[in-house]
């Protein structure tokens, strides 16, 4: 019975020795935190901000709340990184340290690739997602997509609408080195859910009907009619090209009233 209570009494000493210096080691690890986290040999002398280009560094190094001076073990990386991509231009980021008293943030900003007009207007990346509603400050000189509904938003994981990825491959078209219809003329892309796309681009041709589908064969099409065009003068002026049917390609002047014709009587 006596050696029972000492193994039990010795049992309890371990216990509480144990306890003590977990308590003891966590005490010093603290001490230790505190001190590297307020000691000013840490002391944050220079922000480098790498990506930025419609932001300036000053607007990244707000967003990430960081400043000059604050200790750089103290900086949680994880949560700075996060105030970055809460940012509606900035699409990656990246915060490190780099001892003593560096801290560098790398951003890569979103690249603005068209304007979804669904009676409030979005500005959309090259995938097609919405990435922020439109304001005063924003480019205009973004091509205008008009036709769609909130139901062929890209979302993340799904396919696209037939009427969204449509618009897509002609804004993809655009990007390529001699596209006969670069994305910086393209004005605006209206969507007709049962005809498909019509592109409004050039000042002396209203319009350009090329529906769903084939577009790589229509923009080669619509390079030869361009060019047969532009060696007819009676042909500088045009309503519209319909490119719905390669085989049968409708072009349509624009009708010049005669004064008389034009001629109302009051």
């Amino acid at each position: 019975m006596r050696a029972k209570i000492i193994r039990r009494f010795t049992f309890c000493l371990k216990a509480v020795a144990v306890i003590a210096t977990l308590h003891l080691v966590s005490f010093f690890f603290i001490l230790c935190h505190d001190f590297l986290t307020q000691c000013d040999y840490f002391r944050t002398e220079s922000l480098v901000v790498t990506g930025a280009d419609r932001l300036s560094e000053e607007q990244v190094i707000k967003q990430a709340e960081l400043n000059k001076g604050i200790n750089i073990l103290s900086v949680n990386l994880s949560i700075a990184r996060k105030r970055l991509l809460a940012h509606s231009w900035i699409a990656e980021a990246e915060v490190s340290r780099e001892l003593p008293s560096s801290i560098n943030i790398r951003i890569k900003e979103q690249k603005p690739f068209a304007v979804l007009d669904l009676g409030r207007k979005f500005i959309i990346n090259a995938n097609g997602e919405i990435f922020k509603e439109m304001d005063a400050s924003d480019p205009v000189n973004l091509p205008i997509i008009s036709g769609l509904e909130f139901a062929d938003i890209n979302v993340h994981g799904k396919p696209r609408s037939i009427p969204y990825n449509a618009v897509m491959n002609i804004l993809e078209l655009g990007q390529k080195p001699e596209s006969v219809i670069p994305n910086k003329l393209i004005k605006r892309i209206h969507v007709d859910r049962e005809i498909g796309l019509t592109v409004y681009a050039f000042d002396r041709i209203k319009a350009i009907k090329i529906g769903y589908d084939n577009y790589t064969a229509k923009y080669a099409k619509l390079k030869n009619v361009l060019l047969f065009l532009k060696k007819r003068d009676d042909f500088s002026h045009l309503e519209s090209i319909d490119l719905n049917n390669l085989n049968r390609i409708v072009i349509n002047p624009i009708r010049i009233e005669s004064p008389a014709e034009n001629h109302k009587e009051v």
